[in-house]
């Protein structure tokens, strides 16, 4: 340890009882639902689909200093949220728990995704303890074969996290706690999603939240998406039926079973909501979107190749940089019939909800 003070443990940043009740009676509602924090852009995975692994030459592997996260004290006061997850496996970050606990005195709810390697019965002790409402583990199949695209997360390693986690959390009482799966469905392996709900009976997991392919990380993986119009009507509708069909017995068993999939045209309101949403990647800059900010030197004409930041919270306060006038005209012109060129095309413009 250095001899220098912890960014974190400034008076400031602790709020004490009375502030704490005034915030929750007499304040009035936190603008913001959610500030996404990418403390750190490591991982140990090769996921085929992810540009971790396809710009793995120009990959910026980095981890978010205290420094940064104490310049979010002004978002996260404003924010329902923080979700610790960005394009790196979060709890790589040696002080993940310590920046939840922070998130926390500013009065959010924290949750993180991870791919489950470095889940072990410590850390699935401290995720409990720690407060955090939502742990969602990520998958791309419902076996070892449709979840082989996910090379170094092997199906059973995930599958044995979150069976750690279930067994620490129900034998310490962690009832604030939700686990869940956050699945990625791959057009060329839909079929496997029909097998989601008995793997969430298996693991006795509270919700899966469906979503698709909606960064093309190379070229020739527009095959793995959803994308109108590349992807035939007729595929759609048949992965509409299938996550139908499984959204029922999911529902059926008392477990939530969300997906959306696009439509043919636009909508007014973008999936994402980054009208009250941000992200801050690990250098503490912000974007509309995690999709809109991938540390890696991405390559002109390359389909990834939309970056769109508007500052750092080390150069300037986070809030004002939330109300600058160029972000606040590019957050209002998500919902206009000419969108921002990097997100016009963007499958979450598209996407419906499934039925409830």
């Amino acid at each position: 340890m250095s001899g220098r003070p912890d960014p974190l443990d400034k008076p400031a940043f602790r709020p004490g009882l009375w502030r704490e009740l005034r915030d929750a009676f007499l304040s009035p509602p936190r603008p913001l639902s959610c500030v996404q924090m990418e403390v750190t852009s490591a991982c140990s995975g090769r996921c085929i689909y992810c540009p971790h692994t396809t710009l793995a030459g120009v990959w910026r592997s980095r981890a978010m200093s205290a420094e940064v996260v104490a310049a979010l004290w002004p978002l996260l006061r404003r924010s329902l949220r923080a979700h610790l997850q960005g394009w790196g496996e979060p709890l790589l970050h040696p002080r993940f728990f310590d920046f939840a606990a922070f998130a926390r005195r500013a009065g959010c709810r924290v949750s993180t995704t991870t791919c489950g390697l470095g889940m072990d019965e410590d850390t699935a002790v401290r995720l409990v303890s720690g407060g955090l409402d939502v742990v969602a583990f990520s998958l791309a199949g419902t076996d070892p074969a449709s979840n082989g695209v996910r090379a170094g997360v092997p199906f059973a390693r995930t599958v044995e996290a979150i069976r750690t986690l279930q067994r620490i959390r129900k034998a310490r009482g962690g009832v604030h706690m939700e686990i869940h799966i956050a699945y990625l469905l791959l057009a060329d392996r839909v079929e496997a999603v029909t097998r989601l709900p008995e793997l969430m009976d298996e693991l006795d997991v509270h919700a899966a939240v469906i979503s698709t392919l909606d960064y093309i990380a190379a070229p020739g993986q527009e095959a793995l998406a959803f994308t109108p119009p590349i992807t035939p009507e007729a595929d759609l509708r048949a992965a509409r039926a299938l996550l139908e069909d499984a959204a029922v017995r999911a529902r059926a068993a008392g477990r939530g079973f969300h997906y959306a999939l696009p439509g043919p045209v636009p909508l007014p309101v973008c999936r994402e909501n980054a009208a009250h949403t941000v992200y801050v990647d690990a250098d503490g800059t912000l974007s509309p979107c995690v999709y809109l900010n991938v540390p890696a030197a991405v390559p002109p004409g390359h389909p990834g190749d939309r970056r769109q930041t508007f500052g750092s919270v080390l150069d300037r306060d986070a809030w004002e940089l939330w109300n600058d006038p160029a972000y606040a005209d590019y957050r209002a012109r998500l919902s206009a019939a000419d969108p921002p060129l990097a997100c016009r095309a963007c499958p979450k413009r598209y996407e419906e909800n499934g039925r409830n």
